[in-house]
Protein backbone atom coordinates (compact mmCIF):
# COMPACT_ATOMS: atom_id res chain seq x y z
CA UNK A 1 0.00 0.00 0.00
CA UNK A 2 1.58 3.52 -0.95
CA UNK A 3 2.09 5.60 1.49
CA UNK A 4 -0.45 8.29 1.53
CA UNK A 5 0.16 11.95 0.44
CA UNK A 6 1.11 14.50 2.96
CA UNK A 7 2.38 11.82 5.56
CA UNK A 8 5.61 12.37 7.42
CA UNK A 9 9.34 10.40 6.93
CA UNK A 10 8.30 7.99 9.90
CA UNK A 11 4.95 7.23 8.27
CA UNK A 12 6.33 4.49 6.80
CA UNK A 13 8.52 3.14 9.27
CA UNK A 14 5.66 2.79 11.94
CA UNK A 15 3.17 1.54 9.05
CA UNK A 16 6.29 -1.28 8.53
CA UNK A 17 6.10 -2.26 12.02
CA UNK A 18 2.42 -2.94 12.30
CA UNK A 19 2.90 -5.27 9.55
CA UNK A 20 5.53 -7.38 11.44
CA UNK A 21 3.44 -7.81 14.35
CA UNK A 22 0.28 -8.33 12.31
CA UNK A 23 2.15 -11.11 11.02
CA UNK A 24 3.24 -12.29 14.05
CA UNK A 25 -0.87 -12.50 15.39
CA UNK A 26 -2.42 -13.63 12.40
CA UNK A 27 0.76 -17.16 12.73
CA UNK A 28 0.12 -17.28 16.29
CA UNK A 29 -3.73 -16.71 16.53
CA UNK A 30 -4.74 -16.93 12.94
CA UNK A 31 -6.02 -14.14 10.53
CA UNK A 32 -10.02 -15.00 11.00
CA UNK A 33 -9.29 -15.17 14.94
CA UNK A 34 -7.67 -11.89 14.96
CA UNK A 35 -9.52 -8.73 15.70
CA UNK A 36 -8.62 -5.31 14.84
CA UNK A 37 -8.54 -4.36 19.08
CA UNK A 38 -5.62 -7.27 19.09
CA UNK A 39 -3.82 -5.54 16.66
CA UNK A 40 -4.71 -1.96 18.13
CA UNK A 41 -3.52 -3.44 21.72
CA UNK A 42 -0.05 -4.79 20.26
CA UNK A 43 0.91 -1.95 18.38
CA UNK A 44 0.21 0.45 21.22
CA UNK A 45 -2.66 2.38 18.82
CA UNK A 46 -6.50 3.38 18.63
CA UNK A 47 -8.72 1.70 16.17
CA UNK A 48 -9.06 4.60 14.01
CA UNK A 49 -5.21 5.38 14.71
CA UNK A 50 -4.47 1.82 13.40
CA UNK A 51 -6.95 2.40 10.28
CA UNK A 52 -4.97 5.55 9.65
CA UNK A 53 -1.78 3.47 8.78
CA UNK A 54 -3.32 0.13 7.49
CA UNK A 55 -6.65 1.42 6.08
CA UNK A 56 -7.96 -2.19 6.70
CA UNK A 57 -7.32 -5.90 8.28
CA UNK A 58 -7.39 -6.78 4.56
CA UNK A 59 -4.97 -4.66 3.36
CA UNK A 60 -2.35 -5.98 6.09
CA UNK A 61 -2.91 -9.46 4.86
CA UNK A 62 -1.88 -8.49 1.52
CA UNK A 63 1.34 -6.57 3.17
CA UNK A 64 2.11 -9.83 4.88
CA UNK A 65 1.32 -11.94 1.71
CA UNK A 66 3.35 -9.50 -0.69
CA UNK A 67 6.48 -9.47 1.75
CA UNK A 68 7.25 -13.39 0.48
CA UNK A 69 5.43 -13.24 -2.85
CA UNK A 70 7.06 -10.23 -4.20
CA UNK A 71 11.07 -10.72 -3.55
CA UNK A 72 10.63 -14.34 -3.79
CA UNK A 73 9.31 -13.68 -7.47
CA UNK A 74 11.55 -11.01 -8.43
CA UNK A 75 14.71 -13.44 -7.56
CA UNK A 76 12.97 -15.90 -9.43
CA UNK A 77 12.84 -14.34 -12.64
CA UNK A 78 16.70 -12.81 -12.06
CA UNK A 79 17.79 -16.50 -11.48
CA UNK A 80 15.88 -17.57 -14.53
CA UNK A 81 17.71 -15.11 -16.67
CA UNK A 82 20.92 -16.01 -15.60
CA UNK A 83 23.65 -17.50 -17.82
CA UNK A 84 23.98 -20.88 -16.15
CA UNK A 85 22.58 -24.00 -16.30
CA UNK A 86 19.09 -24.97 -15.78
CA UNK A 87 20.29 -27.49 -12.63
CA UNK A 88 22.30 -24.45 -11.39
CA UNK A 89 19.56 -22.08 -11.88
CA UNK A 90 17.11 -24.48 -10.00
CA UNK A 91 19.68 -25.14 -6.82
CA UNK A 92 19.86 -20.89 -6.59
CA UNK A 93 16.50 -20.70 -6.60
CA UNK A 94 15.98 -23.31 -4.19
CA UNK A 95 18.25 -21.12 -1.93
CA UNK A 96 16.41 -17.99 -2.40
CA UNK A 97 12.96 -19.62 -1.37
CA UNK A 98 14.78 -21.28 1.83
CA UNK A 99 16.47 -17.99 2.63
CA UNK A 100 12.93 -16.38 2.66
CA UNK A 101 11.81 -18.97 4.43
CA UNK A 102 14.27 -18.57 7.21
CA UNK A 103 14.01 -15.00 7.80
CA UNK A 104 9.74 -14.15 7.40
CA UNK A 105 8.85 -17.74 9.39
CA UNK A 106 5.99 -15.62 10.56
CA UNK A 107 4.53 -14.62 7.13
CA UNK A 108 5.42 -17.76 5.81
CA UNK A 109 2.83 -19.29 7.83
CA UNK A 110 0.44 -16.58 7.17
CA UNK A 111 1.14 -17.49 3.44
CA UNK A 112 0.67 -20.64 3.30
CA UNK A 113 -2.63 -20.96 5.88
CA UNK A 114 -4.26 -17.74 5.78
CA UNK A 115 -4.19 -16.53 1.62
CA UNK A 116 -7.69 -17.90 1.16
CA UNK A 117 -9.62 -14.82 3.66
CA UNK A 118 -8.73 -13.09 0.51
CA UNK A 119 -11.04 -12.17 -1.64
CA UNK A 120 -12.24 -11.09 -5.23
CA UNK A 121 -9.17 -9.47 -7.81
CA UNK A 122 -6.69 -9.39 -4.65
CA UNK A 123 -6.90 -13.12 -4.43
CA UNK A 124 -6.52 -13.66 -8.03
CA UNK A 125 -3.59 -11.35 -8.05
CA UNK A 126 -1.87 -13.73 -5.21
CA UNK A 127 -2.71 -16.84 -7.17
CA UNK A 128 -1.46 -15.82 -10.79
CA UNK A 129 1.84 -14.60 -8.64
CA UNK A 130 2.21 -18.33 -6.85
CA UNK A 131 1.14 -19.54 -10.99
CA UNK A 132 4.33 -17.57 -12.26
CA UNK A 133 6.48 -18.68 -10.16
CA UNK A 134 5.83 -22.62 -10.37
CA UNK A 135 6.04 -21.73 -14.29
CA UNK A 136 9.92 -20.29 -13.73
CA UNK A 137 9.82 -23.79 -11.63
CA UNK A 138 8.75 -25.94 -14.49
CA UNK A 139 10.48 -24.22 -17.06
CA UNK A 140 13.44 -24.72 -15.42
CA UNK A 141 13.22 -27.99 -15.12
CA UNK A 142 11.90 -28.72 -18.43
CA UNK A 143 15.50 -26.95 -19.76
CA UNK A 144 17.43 -29.15 -17.61
CA UNK A 145 15.50 -32.01 -19.39
CA UNK A 146 16.06 -30.95 -22.61
CA UNK A 147 20.05 -30.40 -21.75
CA UNK A 148 20.91 -33.57 -20.53
CA UNK A 149 19.30 -36.57 -20.00
CA UNK A 150 16.72 -37.29 -16.96
CA UNK A 151 14.83 -40.11 -15.84
CA UNK A 152 11.23 -39.37 -17.71
CA UNK A 153 9.05 -37.16 -15.43
CA UNK A 154 6.10 -34.74 -15.86
CA UNK A 155 6.57 -31.20 -15.70
CA UNK A 156 3.81 -30.84 -13.24
CA UNK A 157 4.71 -33.93 -10.87
CA UNK A 158 8.34 -32.39 -10.92
CA UNK A 159 7.55 -28.80 -9.96
CA UNK A 160 5.22 -29.97 -7.20
CA UNK A 161 7.89 -32.38 -5.92
CA UNK A 162 10.13 -29.44 -6.31
CA UNK A 163 7.91 -27.25 -4.15
CA UNK A 164 7.15 -29.74 -1.61
CA UNK A 165 10.57 -30.69 -0.88
CA UNK A 166 11.23 -26.79 0.12
CA UNK A 167 7.55 -25.64 1.46
CA UNK A 168 7.03 -27.24 4.18
CA UNK A 169 10.39 -26.35 5.46
CA UNK A 170 9.04 -23.54 7.78
CA UNK A 171 6.46 -26.06 10.06
CA UNK A 172 10.21 -27.27 12.22
CA UNK A 173 12.97 -25.08 11.04
CA UNK A 174 14.84 -23.48 13.90
CA UNK A 175 16.29 -20.11 13.23
CA UNK A 176 18.73 -20.77 15.40
CA UNK A 177 19.73 -24.40 15.10
CA UNK A 178 22.66 -26.13 12.65
CA UNK A 179 20.83 -26.54 9.25
CA UNK A 180 20.78 -23.29 7.28
CA UNK A 181 19.15 -22.22 4.00
CA UNK A 182 22.51 -22.96 1.86
CA UNK A 183 22.97 -26.67 3.65
CA UNK A 184 19.32 -27.50 3.14
CA UNK A 185 18.87 -26.31 -0.55
CA UNK A 186 22.22 -28.52 -1.33
CA UNK A 187 20.38 -31.96 0.31
CA UNK A 188 17.28 -30.76 -0.80
CA UNK A 189 18.40 -30.60 -4.65
CA UNK A 190 20.98 -33.27 -4.32
CA UNK A 191 17.77 -35.83 -3.46
CA UNK A 192 15.60 -34.16 -6.35
CA UNK A 193 18.11 -33.91 -8.52
CA UNK A 194 19.21 -37.81 -8.02
CA UNK A 195 15.67 -38.62 -8.66
CA UNK A 196 15.61 -37.41 -11.64
CA UNK A 197 18.90 -39.98 -11.90
CA UNK A 198 21.16 -36.46 -12.71
CA UNK A 199 24.78 -38.10 -12.50
CA UNK A 200 26.96 -38.01 -9.17
CA UNK A 201 29.71 -35.87 -11.37
CA UNK A 202 27.17 -33.11 -12.33
CA UNK A 203 25.62 -32.94 -8.88
CA UNK A 204 29.33 -31.81 -7.89
CA UNK A 205 29.75 -29.09 -10.26
CA UNK A 206 26.57 -27.54 -9.86
CA UNK A 207 27.62 -27.29 -6.07
CA UNK A 208 30.92 -25.65 -7.70
CA UNK A 209 29.49 -23.20 -10.09
CA UNK A 210 26.88 -22.21 -7.33
CA UNK A 211 29.86 -21.83 -4.81
CA UNK A 212 31.58 -19.84 -7.53
CA UNK A 213 28.52 -17.70 -8.53
CA UNK A 214 27.82 -16.35 -5.05
CA UNK A 215 31.39 -15.77 -4.37
CA UNK A 216 31.99 -13.90 -7.63
CA UNK A 217 28.48 -11.73 -7.51
CA UNK A 218 27.86 -11.64 -3.45
CA UNK A 219 25.63 -8.24 -4.62
CA UNK A 220 22.88 -11.28 -5.97
CA UNK A 221 22.88 -12.38 -2.46
CA UNK A 222 19.39 -12.65 -1.36
CA UNK A 223 18.70 -10.16 1.21
CA UNK A 224 14.74 -10.44 2.35
CA UNK A 225 14.83 -6.87 3.86
CA UNK A 226 16.51 -4.95 1.22
CA UNK A 227 14.89 -6.71 -1.30
CA UNK A 228 11.34 -6.09 0.20
CA UNK A 229 12.14 -2.53 0.00
CA UNK A 230 13.26 -2.51 -3.39
CA UNK A 231 10.25 -4.40 -4.54
CA UNK A 232 7.82 -2.02 -2.09
CA UNK A 233 9.31 1.30 -3.57
CA UNK A 234 9.11 -0.22 -7.17
CA UNK A 235 5.11 -1.14 -6.99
Amino acid sequence: MPRPPGHGPDFEVRRQKIIDVAAELFARQGYAATSVNDLGSAVGLAKGALYYYIGSKENLLIEVQSRVMLPLLRRARQVAELDETPLVRLRLLSESLLTIIFHRLDHIWVYEHDYRSLSGGKLRILLQQRTDFEHLISGLLSEAGEQQPLRAVQPRLATLQFLNLHNHTYQWVRTDGPWGPALLSREYCATLFRGFAVPEGTLRTVEERVEAFKHDRPECSLDPETDWVAVAVES
